[in-house]
């Protein structure tokens, strides 16, 4: 257990400004002292000098949120040489039942760790972290462009006749370039040149959205070439897929096993069986973003790989379900490809 070998365990309850700690003596769980810093570097020193003060023996850092409002912090401590683990969230019937405030969190993130049986390292590097950014903004884009689309064509469908006649059964490049060109017509009814304005905004819209999300795949790429080039080399694995595996994984160390990372994916198999009927299923927590690109490259790979299709066709002989199969293919994928990711040698982190 972590707790037999530590003396101290710094609890920290993060937030947008300011960071609540939380000293707790290991293994009893009881708090030696607590502390607000602000969220900035001054603050993180002063975080560090309150560490040295009460917790002086073996001690690493529970910090929530190091992806998000912690990630500051957690920077800041690791360049430091101290040893940082991420804890979760208390659940929230917990939180119904003992109360919340800030002070109370920071100490239960310490008492967290203590009790913990799995420790999670915070995701790490410049490049990985890089990642993140680019494919949320990248995310971003790609809904804008949706979503436009979507608005486009319902204003189509309502357009005057000759507008309407005009665009409909256009495929999309075209579609935009016609509408991106509209004008103004002196002729033109109210409603046809509010639809004609609409229809401009719209379409210049999806294009510059459409340009942007292309400008990010491309600085995307550049950055799994660096990090994990035989990624790229696996059937069914793009550019956004491998960025999304490389930010689950983060580095060697952080996920302990391959089994752990099935279930951080979402496609470790849980006992589903009654009676006579004797199955597994899929569990359904984990990350999902992870999870979904899981479930991209396998549906790629039951339309284009010769080996899925046959492996697919072989578990419904044998009396499977085709998504038992899709969940063994998941759980196989997980495996494969986390084995791979630590053999890989990246050139820079």
């Amino acid at each position: 257990m972590l707790a037999d070998e530590l003396d101290y365990v710094v609890g920290v309850d993060t937030h947008l400004d300011e960071h609540v700690l939380a000293v707790v003596a290991a293994p009893a769980g009881a708090v030696i002292a607590q502390q607000s810093v602000r969220a900035s570097a001054r603050g993180y020193a002063a975080a560090v000098q309150f560490a040295d003060t009460h917790a002086m023996g073996a001690r690493v850092w529970a910090i929530e949120g190091t992806g998000s409002y912690g990630a500051g912090l957690a920077r800041f401590l690791t360049g430091r040489g101290e040893t940082v683990l991420e804890v979760s969230r208390s659940p929230r019937a917990e939180r119904r039942l003992r109360g919340k405030d800030d002070s109370l969190d920071a100490i239960r993130a310490a008492r967290a760790l203590l009790s913990s049986e799995t420790l999670a390292l915070p995701r790490s590097g410049e490049r990985r972290e890089a990642l993140r950014l680019l494919l949320s903004a990248r995310r971003s884009a790609v809904d804008v462009r949706r979503e436009a689309l979507v608005q486009l064509r319902s204003v189509i469908v309502t357009a005057p006749d000759r507008l309407r006649d005009d665009l409909r059964g256009l495929p999309v490049g075209r579609l935009l370039e016609r509408c991106s060109r509209l004008r103004r017509s002196r002729c033109a009814s109210a409603d046809e040149l509010a639809t004609r304005l609409v229809l401009r905004s719209l379409a210049r819209r999806i294009e510059a959205a459409t340009a942007e999300a292309g400008e990010l795949e491309a600085e995307i790429l550049g950055h799994v070439r660096a990090l994990a080039p035989t990624l790229l080399d696996e059937p069914g694995v793009g550019p956004i897929v491998a960025a999304q595996v490389l930010i689950a994984w983060s580095h060697p160390g952080r996920v302990r096993s391959e089994a752990a990372f099935a279930r951080l994916a979402g496609v470790a198999p849980i006992p589903a069986s009654s009676g006579q009927t004797t199955r597994h299923r899929l569990s359904r927590g984990g990350d999902r973003q992870l999870n979904r690109a899981l479930h991209t490259i396998v549906l790629h790979r039951r339309q284009h790989d010769p080996a899925t299709k046959d492996y697919i066709a072989r578990r419904i002989a044998e009396g499977k379900g085709r998504r038992e199969a899709i969940r063994c293919l998941k759980r196989y994928l997980a495996r494969h490809l986390y084995r791979l990711l630590q053999q890989t040698e990246p050139q820079m982190a």
